[in-house]
């Protein structure tokens, strides 16, 4: 009797890849003032982010946001709603952003003064130059209105803690003001 050996393979270009674990739901804990003028609790539970460039793009939670400094910490807290966070003229923002392996964030600049942190995971901050940087969790970066994007090449979801501060516009000395840009593609690298 003749045997037959049988021989199989994998085209690994059509597995599936494995999900990254997703990442929990921020948890916000806010502070006000009661009648008599003790600081008290006003807010403590999870905030759900949401994707406005919808599910394959980046999540975020806006934490806060004020329309103006020096702020008064007796306002009432508006809701944020589920908009792209943008910070305005002259105010600030609080949120973080949550960006998908294998996903790019399309190079863009805002009139700001960016602190970010990296909470989670790994991304590379890409310069309208070229230049890039890869930053991974508990890196800071102090960002003066760079024209940038970021790539998360990493199998794993990125978090990123914005605090974002309105700023004058870049002005060159040779006269050239760089206005806050729309989205536009990253640059090739030669």
């Amino acid at each position: 009797m003749s045997s037959i050996t049988v021989t199989t393979t994998t085209n690994t270009a059509y597995e599936a890849k494995p999900q990254p674990k997703p990442l929990p739901n921020p948890r916000l804990v806010r502070n006000g003032y009661n009648a008599e003028g003790l600081s008290v609790f006003t807010h403590d539970a999870p905030l759900s982010t949401y994707t406005p460039f919808g599910p394959q793009g980046s999540a975020f939670a806006l934490f806060d946001r004020r329309d103006a400094v020096p702020v008064n910490n007796l306002d009432p807290i508006p809701d944020f709603g589920e908009a792209l966070p943008r910070c305005p003229p002259g105010g600030v923002l609080f949120c973080i952003t949550d960006i998908k392996p294998d996903a790019r964030v399309p190079i863009h600049r805002t009139v700001t003064l960016d602190y970010f942190c990296v909470l989670a995971g790994e991304i590379t901050l890409v310069l309208d130059s070229g230049e890039e940087k890869t930053l991974k969790a508990g890196d800071f970066v102090v960002q003066q209105g760079a024209n940038h994007s970021w790539y998360n090449h990493s199998g794993e979801i990125c978090r990123i803690l914005c605090s974002m501060v309105g700023a004058e516009k870049v002005q060159l000395e040779d006269g050239r003001v760089f206005e806050e840009t729309a989205f536009k593609s990253i640059p090739k690298k030669d």
